[in-house]
């Protein structure tokens, strides 16, 4: 399975000069699926490989290094859209991590600016952004009504102008969820930049991407969340560091969530480690791409598909929400 010839690429760079030419289009393939192309480009760089595979990750370089020039320029401009505001202001995902430049952050492919304010200013931070050339995406009175209602960040809202996303989180999940993370600690604990913008500290991030992965969704984009993870490990693993995220994660009440993304992390692109029933039917969804980098185990997809949202809501609302969702035309994507 391609998902798998991706995880052993990215731990293991030099593996990549055994394959055949059609063990490159499938790796290829992957990676573009999973949003790790970027990733791929950079680890892999100055291996051997044929011609027409570096070709592809030398674009891939180039788009990177492209996509995080704008997300600077992104976040710079919801800075100065916000700054009048006097609210604290964190770079979440993506852009926090090239930002704070990290390794994370290396070759890393960001789409939407992330940020997090305080839930009790979320309307000002809206009205700031309104009024500098950012509006609605959703015109969809149920969906702007849900997102307000329940969700743990505003309607998306993109610029008039660049073309570009902004989400604006007041916490880090729905507000329907089991887990209720404490949005006003992660914002006391974050990190001032030179910009005067923040990031969450490495724990922090940690246990964010460990909630947006296991508490959640429906781990689309599961490798690159747990890539990110591994690196924020490396970058920063010490025993100050394991008691720091060990404190944090029980802070938030996402615990078991940072404990299996440690455990995945580890089998996928570290030194392997023995895994649960449960942790390997995970693995099983986050490595279903054929040879051509396209979604299989459709069955173990829509499972997880359901599994998102029970988390996200009491039974009867998920009902409700997925029977309004029906009507309306929606299909999950696959």
């Amino acid at each position: 399975m391609s998902g798998a010839l991706l995880a052993r690429s990215l731990r293991d760079p030099v593996s990549v000069e055994g394959l055949a030419a059609n063990g490159w289009t499938a790796l290829l393939a992957a990676a573009r699926a999973e949003q790790l192309i970027g990733t791929l480009a950079w680890r892999v760089q100055g291996l051997a490989m044929p011609d027409a595979a570096r070709r592809v990750l030398e674009d891939a370089r180039a788009t990177v290094e492209q996509g995080r020039l704008v997300a600077l320029w992104e976040a710079e401009m919801a800075r100065r859209a916000l700054t009048g505001t006097g609210m604290p202001v964190v770079l979440l995902k993506g852009t926090a991590f090239v930002a704070a430049g990290l390794s994370a952050g290396q070759g890393r492919q960001i789409g939407d600016l992330d940020i997090l304010v305080p839930r009790e200013r979320i309307d000002e931070a809206e009205a700031a952004l309104i009024a500098a050339g950012w509006e609605w995406v959703k015109p969809d009175p149920y969906d702007d009504d849900y997102y307000r209602r329940w969700m743990h960040e505003l309607p998306p809202l993109i610029h008039r102008e660049r073309d570009r996303m902004i989400d604006v989180h007041h916490t880090i999940l729905p507000l329907t969820a089991r887990i209720t993370p404490d949005a006003v600690a992660l914002i006391d604990s974050r990190l001032a930049l030179e910009n005067g913008l923040s990031v969450l500290p490495p724990e922090g991030m940690l246990v964010h991407a460990a909630a947006h992965l296991f508490a959640d969704g429906d781990l689309q984009g599961g490798l690159r969340n747990l890539w990110d993870i591994r690196c924020l490990i490396d970058e920063f693993g010490s025993v100050e560091f394991e008691l720091k995220l060990a404190a944090c994660a029980a802070l938030h009440g996402l615990t078991r969530e940072v404990e299996r993304a440690l455990r995945l992390s580890a089998h996928l692109f570290g030194e392997g480690t023995r895994l649960t029933l449960a942790d390997r039917i995970y693995v099983r969804r986050l490595l279903a791409r054929d040879g051509w980098g396209q979604p299989t185990r459709k069955t173990t997809e829509l499972a997880f598909y359901l599994r998102g949202h029970w988390l996200r809501m009491p039974p009867l609302m998920l009902l409700r929400h997925l029977w309004t969702k029906w009507r309306k035309g929606y299909r999950p994507a696959g």
